[in-house]
């Protein structure tokens, strides 16, 4: 729950900082579950989860100051406007079978390799967990 909010806002601080002076060195490549649905189409619902742990104005603000800090959602940039791509689903409601879902894994790299990502993708048709794979394509 919301809870546990405040210590995340710190942890996304944290985070933060971390991947800026790991990118003084080399450029960056974060994979994973970043427990986040960044833009309200990145989830099937953005109405009535508005202020729920993973959309809520805070988590979602930390979120754009990490791409404003010099980082790049790597599926978003590549599918601005794709609508139900998703790569979790509750395990309730038959959320998957409905693809009541919400893309909470990212590839977030460095905004100065971005161009050389190739492809991002969603593999929402491997089954096993309540999560699916990414993947990212990228020439370095």
């Amino acid at each position: 729950g919301l809870k546990r909010l405040d210590y995340r806002l710190a942890f996304e601080d944290e985070l933060r900082g971390y991947m800026l002076e790991l990118d003084k060195l080399k450029p960056v490549i974060l994979c994973g579950d970043l427990n986040v649905a960044a833009n309200p189409i990145d989830l099937k619902n953005p109405k009535s989860n508005v202020n729920n742990a993973g959309f809520t104005p805070e988590e979602r603000a930390k979120f754009a100051l990490l791409l404003e800090s010099g980082f790049a959602d790597t599926f978003r940039e590549m599918y601005p406007t794709l609508e139900g791509a998703y790569s979790w689903w509750s395990y309730r409601f038959n959320a998957r079978a409905n693809n009541a879902g919400w893309r909470i894994d990212y590839f977030i790299i460095s905004r100065r390799i971005a161009e050389r990502a190739e492809k991002a993708s969603i593999f929402s048709d491997v089954m096993g967990s309540d999560h699916c794979p990414v993947g990212l394509e990228i020439s370095l």
